[in-house]
């Protein structure tokens, strides 16, 4: 759980770049966004990508593909896969592994239907989960992780643990950006913002993934449905996946589920008293994929 830190107040310039965010043509900067992701200009691209990795320290190392020269696009430079082995996933039945790269935003406990966004904000369960009040209260005092993948971060994301894939949700919204200092500044911001939300069966009960949008984050997409944004809906669309038989979809522990065109967030909930988070997991804390985010009771 992390500590109640009083945040300085903004500055002029950040209250500026905080209003900036409430007049700025989000969804049109994101089309251009994913539309430029998407060139193949050879030398151009490959020095876009190159000028990008050194702003943001990416790690060419860790990645299949370890030169700009090898990726003929941003969104094929986004979404690289990383060497065997480098992500080691914990082991034991009894354990789940975190689902992305990034750093901690929040943990902790559903207090009275309300997650803990940052110091001065909450916002509630249920919007969270566009409003489908039966798959909240499924949740009601339980736990949560979110975590923010930033622009160096490895974008795709992996299932804490196995699970079999009960209903799939698209939620319309914002793309305001999920950086830490917007999430400091911006209410209800993860419950306001466009997502996809995961519903799994596993052997301790359900869980849920959920994918957020972002400003500049082109597209989300999973495994089993591919790209899900583009094209953007107007209303929410709800997919229901059977338990059994055809249509069936079963991950395991580590296993990639989905993937963002940008770093973004992935909020995780888990029901009362089923698992311990890792206590090591707190506000600001870097998180890999594959490590130990806690322990089925």
């Amino acid at each position: 759980m992390s500590m109640l830190k009083p945040y300085p107040s903004p500055t002029y310039c950040q209250r500026l770049k905080i209003a900036l965010h409430y007049v700025l043509p989000q969804m049109a900067i994101t089309r251009f966004a994913g539309w430029f992701a998407e060139r193949e200009w050879g030398f151009l691209t490959h020095t876009g990508i190159k000028l990008f990795a050194k702003a943001y320290k990416v790690n060419f190392a860790e990645a299949e593909k370890e030169k700009p020269s090898d990726y003929v696009s941003f969104n094929e430079f986004f979404i690289r896969t990383l060497k065997a082995g480098v992500r080691p996933i914990v082991e034991g039945d009894n354990t789940l592994c975190l689902p992305a790269d990034g750093r901690v935003s929040e943990v902790g406990k559903i207090d009275d239907n309300q997650l803990f966004q940052a110091k001065g904000h909450r916002f509630s369960l249920e919007s969270l989960l566009a409003d489908d009040k039966e798959l909240a209260e499924q949740f009601e005092d339980g736990q949560f992780l979110t975590t923010y993948l930033s622009p160096r971060d490895y974008h795709r994301v992996h299932m804490p643990c196995d699970a079999t894939l009960r209903k799939m949700i698209y939620v319309p919204g914002e793309l305001y950006s999920v950086n830490p200092f917007l999430a400091r500044h911006i209410p209800d911001l993860f419950a306001r913002n466009e997502r996809v939300i995961c519903v799994f069966d596993t052997a301790f009960g359900p869980i849920v993934q959920i994918l957020v949008g972002a400003t500049v984050t082109a597209s989300m997409s999973t495994v089993w449905a591919g790209v899900i944004n583009p094209p953007r809906s107007q209303e929410v669309k709800v997919w229901h996946y059977p338990s059994d038989g055809d249509g069936v979809v079963t991950l395991k522990k580590g296993q990639e589920m989905g993937a963002f065109r940008l770093g973004s967030t992935v909020v995780n909930l888990f029901p009362k008293d089923k698992v311990d988070l890792n206590l090591n997991l707190r506000e600001g804390e870097p998180t890999k994929m594959g490590e130990l985010m806690a322990t089925v009771k």
